[in-house]
């Protein structure tokens, strides 16, 4: 059952059946090789092209004395616009962080990866990229923990995201339970040979006991 045109330029709505049974024109594309480019704009742009050159580029708001990162055309804050763009360093703390088993195709991995907002030291509060934690357990992962960018070889830049492989900790992880325990130097004449163990001297029974 169709719908009644109100209007003049009204269209005329398709039932479930006449599309499935293609009772109407259907045109079917199975590669359609088409593929698009678009202009990254002048605050991304700039900070794309900061990337490239091993560098994490962010604006600072000359009204509200905010840094921020990523760059943007204007502040949310005091809505000035913004245009001094400054570097930030390229260490920074775990704001956040989760352990993903699946990748961005839905497909489950056996090795998860963890993605993790990072506040950059040398910006304001709160600002900071998401990117993925390396060369980190992911037991060992905290919120609070120190980390620093690995990046590509210089050759290897082209002005993305991806320039930097990673970050990882600065910090070594925290000890594990029984980790860094110390052994007791067994006296000699005492323990069973190639132990530490050291052997309690049994005390005398007393009668009753």
């Amino acid at each position: 059952m169709t719908a009644k045109p109100e209007g003049p330029l009204s269209g005329t709505a398709l039932t479930e059946e006449e599309l499935r049974g293609k009772k109407v024109l259907v045109e079917e594309w199975k590669d359609t090789g088409l593929s698009y480019s678009w202009s990254t704009g002048v605050a991304i742009g700039t900070y794309l092209e900061g990337l490239k050159k091993g560098r994490i580029l962010g604006v600072r708001c000359r009204s509200c004395n905010r840094t921020m990162v990523p760059p943007r055309m204007f502040c949310e804050e005091c809505f000035k616009t913004v245009d001094e763009f400054v570097p930030v360093q390229d260490t920074g703390t775990v704001n956040t962080f989760a352990i993903c088993y699946i990748k961005t195709d839905a497909t489950r991995q056996k090795k998860p990866q963890l993605p993790a907002v990072i506040d950059l030291d040398g910006a304001s509060k709160g600002m900071g990229i998401l990117h993925l934690l390396g060369e980190v357990r992911p037991e060992d992962g905290r919120v609070g923990m120190k980390v620093k960018a690995v990046w590509k070889p210089a050759r290897e830049r082209k002005g993305d995201i991806t320039d930097i492989r990673y970050f990882k900790p600065l910090e070594s992880a925290p000890a594990r339970p029984g980790a860094g325990a110390v052994k007791i130097k067994r006296p000699a004449g005492t323990g069973k040979p190639g132990t530490n163990a050291v052997k309690e001297k049994s005390k005398p029974k007393r009668n009753g006991a």
